[in-house]
């Protein structure tokens, strides 16, 4: 754990940001925008479901935009955004979501195992949604009944997912003495 922190400190050296020896910025302004627009879009996917066709799939168009770009993003962007510096393999994953359950879990500057795994699971889910969104706009899938039923369970997983990520988000601050929520709005995080 302690090479993974010297790999982040590493990293926030190398972004040649302003930084202070408290606090490092972590999150670009794209990864920033990225995150706020895609909570704003599903947000109004969300409640206008049943409301404005036109503003629903638009929303959904807009969400899936987001997605492409912030993959990437994923792959060009600044350190802490790049996808090599948090996504990890499933068993460190487990381990980290096991150390969760006794209080011992490492603090990262960048996202956690656990949240690297749900900026995955929620993406591939924002993807997996306007894909059916605009199947049933189609053609060829207009109205054929699991495409809908499928949106539908995507849609309601992905609320579950956000809510299981606003859990996860208020437990790390909790635990790390860290407003994580106001790091997302100004990209800097507590170094030590």
């Amino acid at each position: 754990m302690q090479n993974l922190a010297k790999t982040d400190r590493d990293n926030s050296a190398s972004l040649g940001v302003r930084q202070s020896p408290e606090m490092a910025r972590v999150w670009d302004p794209i990864v920033r925008i990225f995150h706020w627009s895609l909570v704003l879009s599903f947000g109004v996917a969300w409640f206008t479901s049943h409301s404005s066709d036109d503003l629903h799939h638009w929303a959904g168009y807009f969400a899936a935009a987001l997605v492409m770009m912030r993959l990437l993003w994923g792959f060009l962007g600044t350190p802490y955004a790049r996808f090599s510096q948090f996504v990890r393999r499933p068993a460190i994953v487990g381990r980290y979501l096991l150390a969760i359950t006794t209080g011992s879990e490492a603090r990262y500057i960048g996202h956690n195992p656990a949240g690297g795994a749900m900026v995955l699971a929620l993406m591939t889910a924002m993807t997996a949604t306007a894909l059916t969104g605009w199947m049933m706009t189609s053609d060829k899938y207009f109205g054929v009944p699991w495409v809908g039923r499928t949106h539908d369970l995507i849609a309601h997983s992905i609320l579950l997912l956000v809510f299981v990520h606003v859990c996860g988000v208020v437990l790390a601050s909790l635990r790390h003495r860290e407003n994580l929520v106001k790091a997302m709005i100004t990209g800097l995080k507590r170094v030590s």
